[in-house]
């Protein structure tokens, strides 16, 4: 598509880092101020006319609703703030065994596949009216890549 991509991880402080590597799960408190810089990303790109694809595990809908929104997600509205974001959210689904298999296969990253699942325990998989897909995460990458690529150009 030749939009920017962003890894959400590569923004988390590195007090959730080390939270995470020391086999910590992080709670909303940890989560709120990370997403909200998820969102200013966003932000920016979309003032610049630029679409972009984030990859990150925003596991509850209070979650996707500040990337969506923002810091007034979660705090009464400030004055002049800006419209919602239109984002699609891309939900990977799959059971937690083919996800583990993956993570083992994961080197140099600070969240161990113990915390998977936590993760599992907190997903609140995506429902209407968010603005959402699921795909399979056991079919082949390429027919991953398509299933998403083509409800993008379909808007």
């Amino acid at each position: 598509l030749g939009w920017k991509f962003y890894d959400a991880d590569d923004y988390h402080p590195l007090e959730n880092k080390k939270k995470m590597a020391g086999g910590i799960p992080l709670n909303d408190e940890d989560r709120i101020p990370w997403l909200c810089t998820l969102h200013n990303i966003l932000r920016r790109e979309e003032s610049s006319r630029q679409d972009a694809i984030l990859a990150c595990s925003a596991l509850k809908k209070m979650y996707r609703n500040v990337l969506v929104n923002g810091a007034s997600a979660i705090e009464p509205e400030q004055p002049g703030e800006n419209p919602s974001l239109k984002i699609l959210f891309v939900h990977l689904d799959g059971p937690i065994d083919v996800i583990a298999a993956r993570l083992e296969k994961r080197r140099g990253h600070f969240m161990p596949p113990e915390l998977l699942k936590s993760q599992f325990d907190t997903l609140e998989p995506p429902s209407a009216p968010e603005n959402f897909i699921t795909v399979s995460l056991e079919k082949p990458l390429p027919e991953i890549v398509q299933e998403i690529e083509s409800t993008i150009l379909r808007g």
